[in-house]
């Protein structure tokens, strides 16, 4: 058997051109007003090669394809087939960012539980040690046995 898999090797084919593409989740952000409006998403979608499912959500104004697509195929076709301005979901859960109503995530127009998709190192998270350090140097600023240390009196 040793000889017949070492002779296998060479008579293998392998394809160089074919770049399969992986299961995806695509969520656009699309204005519907009406059950035609809806309609023609699900169906501009839906006649895409590769998509297995589309669900659409008017009162969020929320489309998500699931399917091995590209994202920036399945925007495109939204947006010609359409005509409306479409974008990529542009929210996240509202539980997944540490500042949810500061200035750059907090959007009024989100749907409720969800907030912008903000850069994390906007608003870094203060560290255990940094957190425990100045909660230190607060306890020895007003300190009783320091009558010079708290000058703000």
């Amino acid at each position: 058997m040793g000889a017949l898999d070492y002779l296998s090797n060479f008579c293998t084919v392998t394809s160089t051109g074919s770049k399969r593409k992986t299961m995806q989740t695509v969520e656009i952000k699309v204005k519907m007003d009406c059950d035609g409006c809806e309609r023609r998403v699900k169906n501009a979608v839906t006649s895409m090669k590769g998509v297995k499912s589309v669900e659409v959500n008017r009162k969020q104004q929320r489309v998500t394809v699931i399917g091995y697509v590209e994202p920036n195929k399945v925007l495109k076709r939204v947006k010609i087939s359409i005509g409306k301005r479409a974008e990529f979901w542009p929210y996240i859960p509202q539980h997944l960012v540490h500042y949810p109503f500061a200035s750059g995530a907090y959007d009024k127009r989100a749907p409720s539980g969800y907030v912008k998709n903000v850069n994390v190192q906007a608003f870094p998270a203060a560290s255990n040690n940094a957190a425990a350090h100045d909660q230190e140097n607060m306890v020895s600023l007003f300190s009783d046995d320091n009558v010079n240390a708290c000058s703000i009196m």
